[in-house]
């Protein structure tokens, strides 16, 4: 019993953690553009614009910029959600893993989008985010959260597959697709070691 009190308070702990941590970061997806509104659009260059070399450094912000309230309040709610669910597993593991997504889908954006365009918001991360769940519970062999992942692929798959459409005009499917392709990715480059069982041989008489 009093195994099962502290693992309790373990969990408990960690669902405080994963939710503050989304709620922070939510918060400043939100705080970032009321300044950008308030700045005329300042933090809009902050978007990555396709082969540019002085365009790299913004790969990484670039994530947190959005293009108006709208943009910010559609990425809020599976945001929030899948963050939440993967930082479940560890804050470290879930920076290491959301650092991983946002450079290679960057990255990705920066390759092949077409030219003068701007990209910037956090569908990048969110796609990746998706795929790593829907993946993570698999390569770890975790009953629960091969769970969590299908049902996770069953509420949002449809909304992720029209995202991926090059048809779906006005979003970057590029960024889209390479966020997903990293966030499966990172289900591997991260997935848990596990610790070889210790066999005891016993004494032969």
């Amino acid at each position: 019993m009093a195994g099962t009190g502290v693992t309790g308070r373990r969990t408990a702990d960690r669902a405080k953690a994963a939710a503050g941590l989304m709620v922070g970061w939510v918060a400043l997806l939100w705080v970032l553009e009321a300044i950008d509104v308030a700045s005329g659009h300042a933090l809009d260059a902050y978007g990555v614009i396709p082969r540019e070399v002085s365009e790299l450094p913004d790969i990484v912000p670039s994530a947190f910029m959005h293009f108006g309230f709208g943009h910010v309040a559609a990425n809020s709610v599976p945001l929030l959600v899948f963050g939440f669910l993967a930082a479940l597993g560890g804050i470290r593991r879930f920076l290491a893993v959301s650092l991983m997504i946002v450079v290679v889908d960057g990255l990705g954006v920066w390759l092949v989008s077409p030219g003068n365009t701007n990209t910037a918001g956090a569908s990048g991360l969110i796609f990746g985010l998706f795929g790593y769940l829907v993946i993570r519970g698999f390569v770890d062999r975790k009953l629960v959260e091969v769970g969590v992942g299908l049902l996770i692929g069953a509420v949002w798959g449809s909304s992720i597959l029209l995202g991926l459409s090059p048809a779906n005009t006005g979003v970057s499917w590029q960024g889209h697709l390479f966020g997903l392709i990293a966030g499966i990715a990172a289900a591997f480059v991260f997935r848990r070691r596990r610790t070889p069982a210790v066999v005891y041989g016993g004494a032969v008489g």
